[in-house]
Formats: structure tokens, C-alpha cells, sequence
């Protein structure tokens, strides 16, 4: 088996743990020769996995639109099996077409939402606990930061977004006192966002910081989170070969709703005439659902608390 080269100058002290790591790798049924796409790269933890089990003959394509994620991969994965693409995971179509492995992937993983290292980057400004610029693009290099996309947004559109997206019971009160913030330009960092959220916020929930929800709720628009969910696993049905499986990690409700809903609908025969008397057309389905959700172990979630909210569900393209 080929060997993966690992960087020597790697610092072994950051140590990033991938959730539900054995899990996915029996979900995603690896044969040494398959093909597997990584489409959340991260830094690295699921892919050395993957590459472990795979033979000479495998394949293994890696995405990530976070351009620090692609840096990492270059510098610390040296393995002729393995290549590293920088984009979002909803081109997954488009990555395979142009390598010609549209319909031929044995297997593609997604790990979804943030990272922990994004997560700990200050400077990347996804956390309400760190003093970073008020940003939250996976990619920086393209798009709005949160900054500005608050600036621009409609308070009703707002009010929507921390509703729908985070769930949160104070929406309008926290959406008016952004808004007059932004016409300031009072909201420059994280903590400032944070500290706004708090203020306003009549109550708050035990063990639970008051800006958990706003945060995850910007953090979702200004990514496009769900819209970007929702394509790429229509993408699947495109890549996957017959027997390829789709293994998802999901970690808010939200996220585990629409890929819940997604396998549960192409796993299931449709009458486009329900209502007709006769048989006119059935769409046969394309995957079958595999095994019953998954969820980390308490031994996970004493080592990584992270993990506590993920959910791993799998399919398999038929």
C-alpha cells in the first residue's frame, strides 16, 4: 500500500479530532480500489483515514473552499492517491465531470458546518467567545463578511434569518438593535456582536451563551449553509456509482432535517398521479437508506465536546 507522507515539522500539539471518525469510515465501506471524495477536507483527520484503507489502485479527491484547508493539504499530505480541490462542495458535479468521474465515486463524505480550527482562529471571526473581525466566510476570499452583509440586510430579512436559522425566540428585538448598530457601524467585531446580543436579550438559557443562536443563524446566511447542503446532495445522485454511499455529518437540526428528508425521499417510490385511477407513471427510487442514524459515544463526547450534537446518517446509491 502506498504510503501517506506526513509533513515532519508538523505540530504534533494540534490535535484536531474528527467526529465520528470510525463511524464514517464503516459508512462509507471502503474498497481498496474505490474511489472516495472527502468533499469537507478540514484538516486532514477523515481523509488520512481514508487513504489508510485504500490500495495502490484507489483514488481519493478532497474539498475544501477554505484556502488555509488547501494550504494544510499541501504541505502535510504527500500521497499520489490523494489530490486537493479548492471550491465548495456543491461543485462536486462539475470537480468529477472534469476528471471524468461522474457516476464512478464509491463513496462521499460530508462533515458539515464549521470547523474547529476556523472555530479557533480569532481572526476567522466565527466565535462569540474570541475578539476577531466580524467575518464568518468559510471563504474569505469570496463574498460578504457577517460585517458587511449586516450592514446591507433588511431588518425584516434579518428578523427571518435568526428565526429561521438559529431558531431563536428573540428575533425581532435582537434584529432592531443590530440594525441601529450597523447604521453606526458600531458592529466591528465578534464581541461586539456578542456583547450586543447579550445586552438585549430578556432572557437567557442555562449553560448556553445568549449569542449561540445569532451567531449560527448569521453564520448560516452569510455561507449559505442550507442552499449549499441542499445541492450537493443532489449532486450525489449524479457522482455516486451504483453501491456508492453517501455518509452526511450533520450537527444542528436544521442541517439534519433536510438530509434526513432528502434520503428519506429518494429512498422511497413516488406516484407522479397519485390521484389517477390509473397507473400512469412511478419513479423508482435511486438510494436505499442505510442502517439507522449514528451518534458520537460518550467516550467521543468526553474527548471532543463538539461533538455532542452530531448526527451520521448513510445511503446508498442504487
Amino acid at each position: 500500500m502506498p504510503e501517506t507522507i506526513l509533513n515532519p515539522n508538523e505540530d504534533s500539539q494540534q490535535v484536531h479530532f474528527s467526529v465520528l471518525l470510525n463511524e464514517s469510515l464503516e459508512g462509507l465501506h471502503i474498497r481498496p480500489d474505490g474511489v472516495y471524495i472527502d468533499g469537507t477536507f478540514g484538516r486532514g483527520g477523515h481523509s488520512r483515514a481514508i487513504l489508510q484503507q485504500l490500495g495502490e489502485k484507489g483514488r481519493l479527491l478532497a474539498i475544501d473552499q477554505d484556502p488555509q484547508a488547501i494550504e494544510y493539504a499541501n504541505i502535510h499530505i504527500q500521497d499520489a492517491r490523494f489530490e486537493i480541490q479548492h471550491g465548495s462542495f456543491e461543485q462536486v458535479a462539475e470537480f468529477c465531470a472534469a476528471r471524468g468521474l461522474t457516476g464512478k465515486v464509491d463513496g462521499l463524505l460530508l462533515d458539515l458546518g464549521v470547523s474547529s480550527p476556523q472555530l479557533d482562529d480569532a481572526e476567522r471571526g466565527f466565535s462569540f467567545m474570541r475578539e476577531g473581525p466580524l467575518d464568518m466566510r468559510m471563504n474569505p476570499q469570496a463574498g460578504l463578511s457577517a460585517r458587511e452583509w449586516l450592514q446591507q440586510v433588511e431588518e425584516a430579512t434579518l428578523v427571518k434569518v435568526l428565526k429561521q436559522y438559529g431558531e431563536e425566540r428573540f428575533a425581532g428585538r435582537i434584529a432592531r438593535a443590530i440594525k441601529e448598530a450597523s447604521v453606526q457601524d458600531a458592529l466591528k467585531t465578534t464581541l461586539d456582536l456578542a456583547e450586543l446580543v447579550r445586552r438585549v436579550s430578556p432572557k437567557t438559557e442555562k449553560n448556553k451563551h445568549p449569542a449561540t443562536r445569532t451567531f449560527q443563524a448569521i453564520r448560516i446566511a452569510v455561507n449559505r449553509e442550507l442552499d449549499v447542503l441542499k445541492n450537493v446532495l443532489e449532486a450525489a445522485l449524479e457522482v455516486l456509482a451504483p453501491g456508492g454511499r453517501l455518509v452526511v455529518i450533520s450537527f444542528h437540526s436544521l442541517e439534519d432535517r433536510i438530509v434526513k428528508q432528502f434520503m428519506r425521499d429518494q429512498s422511497t417510490m413516488k406516484d407522479l398521479f397519485p390521484d389517477s385511477p390509473v397507473q400512469i407513471e412511478v419513479i423508482e427510487p435511486v438510494l436505499k437508506r442505510v442502517g439507522k442514524p449514528v451518534f458520537p459515544s460518550e467516550e467521543e463526547c468526553r474527548l471532543n465536546s463538539r461533538s455532542r450534537s452530531a448526527v451520521l446518517r448513510i445511503a446508498e446509491r442504487l
